[in-house]
């Protein structure tokens, strides 16, 4: 069995930013065509090239953004079936630099091209860029009264012009149904009849564009850890929530049945409270509440339950820290416009903000509620109608099964998620379920490699509801890993770390 699964968070922490993959000749005019050439070195051995597409597909004479390619050629060119388009979820991580990731099977890079592409405002295709300073003034997300909420809109109104300005056109363009267009378009280049992929998280909500507006261009469709794009604000609130409450009671069952954990023998759940209330009186320094939350988002998603319970208990037992400052000099790259663009999460007031926040902690007494839905939630604050893709029930007429793949335990994307796509899907969808913890399915086991490969290259889907045991977790730990979907607070990436 292939143990790349648990590692795949850190290799995604990578992705935004790597300076390797460039070109090492422009590509050609052509907006229809792409000129591969060798990537620049560390990643000669594979091909990277440029797509020239519409900003706004709606207006395709108007202004131009590049996407930028790479390609990890099939093995065997005999058995070649065609190319595997990837994404590797974030929002914001690099779908180029996924493709060259020794993360598939032999098998399926034997027969696949691996192709992916940079989306439209991230990492090489005119990523967007906010200014430092201002990202510098970031507030808690949790918020505390109707003033810290009227100071966070005017806040995210200030960082949405700036952003725009230093970003350009294509700010206005980087909902998914636009990269949808944009796959298809890498589809066209590529000479492909029909497209085969592969999406992660977010990248899940690329893959559900794609099925609604070309649903009969799809020769394979695997979507992991998935997105449900149908859910409205209030449920989307509430469903994230209880996914990390689901997390946090399978990590409190496995450290009461395991003698290495370093809470073995404690009562977590009062650890927890503590730590929790410490974080409200400033006595954890820079960890607020939401921060303390992340020890588990981040430890469920290899998972990393070692490194969690360690990080407790030393937590626990620490003495008040100070408050470190901010930094973030020049512009810094803030992908959450995606987000804005595809989910409409803007809230009237406080009394709607504390309503959610009363529901979500029903569901998650532990939890309480999920600090990317609060990032996101007060991110988007300022985003103008219409939203350009909002939620809504996704319907693919014509469409073959798609894969629908998810853990049992999923801190962020939960598994009721995934259920409800593979419903919206009808006979098309197919639900593959790891009964197991973390984010990311596809190489957890032998049985969930063989499942997703059959499909991907024998376009064999499972049987309905079908599942795959989960693999017991041992030590040594994994440290613990930032993850994608937004699950990296933005004073984690800016402060300094001791």
């Amino acid at each position: 069995m292939r143990k790349t699964g648990p590692l795949l968070a850190a290799a995604l922490a990578a992705l935004v930013g790597l300076t390797g993959l460039t070109p090492a000749q422009a590509a050609g005019p052509d907006p229809a065509t792409i000129e591969w050439a060798a990537c620049a070195p560390p990643a000669e051995n594979f091909e990277c090239g440029t797509l020239t597409v519409p900003v706004d597909w709606k207006n395709p004479a108007g202004p131009t953004v590049e996407l930028f390619l790479s390609r990890q050629r099939a093995t065997d060119p005999a058995a070649r079936i065609g190319s595997l388009l990837v994404n590797p979820g974030g929002p914001g991580l690099s779908g180029a630099t996924f493709a060259t990731f020794d993360f598939f099977s032999p098998e399926v890079r034997r027969r696949f091209d691996i192709v992916g592409f940079d989306v439209r405002g991230t990492a090489k295709s005119n990523q967007v860029l906010c200014s430092g300073d201002l990202v510098a003034q970031y507030p808690d997300t949790f918020i505390k009264n109707q003033a810290e909420l009227d100071h966070w809109r005017d806040f995210s109104t200030r960082m949405r012009a700036d952003c725009k300005s230093r970003t350009g056109p294509v700010f206005e363009h980087l909902d998914s149904i636009s990269v949808a267009h944009d796959m298809d378009a890498v589809r066209a280049a590529l000479g492909e009849e029909k497209v085969s992929y592969y999406g992660i998280s977010y990248g899940t909500v690329i893959g559900q564009a794609y099925a609604e507006r070309f649903p009969r261009r799809i020769r394979a469709m695997a979507l992991d850890s998935v997105v449900d794009h149908s859910a409205g604000r209030e449920r989307y609130f509430r469903d994230t929530a209880a996914h990390a409450q689901g997390a946090f009671d399978a990590f409190v069952k496995w450290c009461a049945g395991e003698p290495r954990c370093a809470l073995h023998g404690k009562d977590v759940r009062a650890i927890w409270t503590r730590l929790k209330d410490r974080a409200e009186r400033g006595e954890l320094g820079r960890m607020t509440k939401s921060q303390v939350l992340r020890i588990i988002f981040n430890g469920s998603y290899a998972p990393a339950w070692y490194s969690a319970a360690e990080q407790i208990a030393r937590l626990d037992a620490s003495a008040p820290q100070a408050q470190a400052p901010l930094r973030a000099p020049g512009d810094f790259h803030l992908p959450w416009q995606l987000f804005c663009a595809d989910f409409d999460m803007r809230i009237r007031d406080y009394r709607e903000y504390t309503r959610q926040l009363r529901h979500a902690k029903a569901d998650a007494p532990d939890m309480e509620f999920n600090p990317s839905t609060l990032t996101v939630n007060s991110w988007c604050l300022s985003e103008p109608r219409p939203i350009p893709y909002p939620q809504r029930r996704l319907r693919a007429p014509g469409a073959p099964p798609i894969l629908v793949v998810n853990s049992r335990n999923d801190p962020i994307t939960g598994h009721a998620w995934a259920a409800s796509v593979a419903r919206q899907l009808g006979k098309a969808g197919r639900l593959l379920t790891y009964e197991g913890t973390g984010h990311t399915v596809y190489d957890r086991s032998d049985c969930t490699i063989s499942t997703i490969d059959r499909y991907l290259i024998e376009l064999k889907p499972p049987a309905y509801r079908a599942s795959c045991p989960a693999v017991p977790l041992e030590p040594p730990a994994e440290a613990l890993k930032p993850n994608d979907f937004l699950l990296q607070d933005l004073t984690d990436r800016l402060t300094p770390r001791h």
